[in-house]
């Protein structure tokens, strides 16, 4: 049976796109600023994915009882943040793809790059500063979720390049589970629901609810990205780079506590390689020591919290129905 969840971003993904293009067209008759800021951020949008972090914002605006059309401009701003980490971390991770094209700092350069990101996380509270449909204390209360939305993903980017650099496999479960909650629960999933309803309307209880289903479905949605990464689809462009990354993920992490293989799958991971060889030998070490079971255990048994944080709190039925798909399309997805 079809996943209404999945049915639902492929119908509206691209519902937003001309308001997000909105934001970098005709903004200056300037051919040189055209040239090394607006078009190349133009095109940048225009290439977008799924956009289920703004989708999601406008169905909680609609469960709570609110316009969905009053949710947009904060939609936006956390699709102008996605867009923003993802141009910061391909020039981070040194990435060479971007949904299928070559990376922003490749096509522009790393300093035009950097330029453009600092744009689109500007763009995470002008959005929401310049919108007239919301009234002041709904605006500022947004920008507080959207600051400290932020300042949470920065926290977790901070943990997660910092391990690489200094070279850290000292690292416990509870260390994974933290810097992927800041990295990416917040802003995958808890911050989209909670600004949508707030701009809504939603009851307190209504808003944390929604919050805490989203920290955990946004969480489980990292896990998946973990594991479609080490046992997805051999098509995929960015098949095993964890591994050559060294990545400390889930998998990883639960690999490492298993003495008989830790000095083993340090060296695979600190070496770069890309070999298919060692790749297969990491992923076998992660199934040798029950790691990728772990992993997808972990994920369900968020995806079933998430589903219990919503019982009993009155929400719109058919958005209650495509959240509850949405938790399953988080851990079910295919590379």
């Amino acid at each position: 049976m079809a996943n209404a969840f999945a049915a639902y971003l492929s119908e509206h993904h691209t519902d937003l796109d001309d308001y997000l293009l909105s934001f970098f067209t005709g903004k200056t008759e300037h051919a040189d600023l055209e040239r090394y800021l607006y078009a190349p951020l133009r095109t940048f949008t225009e290439n977008g994915g799924k956009r289920h972090r703004p989708l999601i914002c406008l169905a909680a605006c609609k469960a709570v009882g609110g316009d969905p059309a009053r949710a947009r401009s904060a939609a936006a701003a956390i699709e102008h943040f996605q867009s923003a980490a993802l141009i910061h971390d391909d020039i981070a991770d040194h990435g060479q793809l971007r949904r299928g094209k070559p990376c922003l700092y490749l096509t522009e350069g790393t300093g035009l790059a950097i330029n453009c990101g600092d744009l689109d996380l500007t763009l995470v509270t002008d959005a929401v500063l310049n919108d007239p449909a919301l009234d002041d204390a709904t605006r500022v209360r947004v920008l507080r979720e959207l600051t400290a939305m932020t300042e949470r993903t920065i926290e977790g980017q901070a943990l997660d390049l910092g391990w690489v650099r200094d070279g850290r496999f000292d690292l416990t479960i509870e260390d994974y589970l933290r810097m992927a909650t800041l990295k990416t629960a917040h802003y995958s999933g808890a911050v989209p629901l909670a600004c949508g309803a707030i701009i809504g309307g939603g009851s307190e209880e209504q808003i944390a609810a929604l919050r805490s289903f989203g920290l955990d479905t946004g969480l489980a949605f990292q896990i998946q990205d973990d594991l479609i990464n080490i046992v997805g689809s051999d098509h995929a462009k960015d098949w095993r780079t964890d591994i050559t990354e060294g990545k400390r993920t889930l998998v990883a992490v639960r690999a490492l506590a298993d003495e008989r293989f830790h000095d083993e799958l340090e060296v695979i991971l600190s070496s770069g390689t890309s070999a298919s060889a060692d790749l297969d030998r990491a992923v076998w070490i992660f199934q040798e020591t029950g790691a990728i079971e772990f992993a997808r255990s972990y994920a369900a048994d968020l995806t079933a919290r998430a589903k219990q944080a919503l019982a009993g709190i009155e929400l719109d039925a058919e958005s209650r129905a495509l959240f509850l798909d949405m938790a399953d399309f988080f851990i079910e997805r295919l590379s």
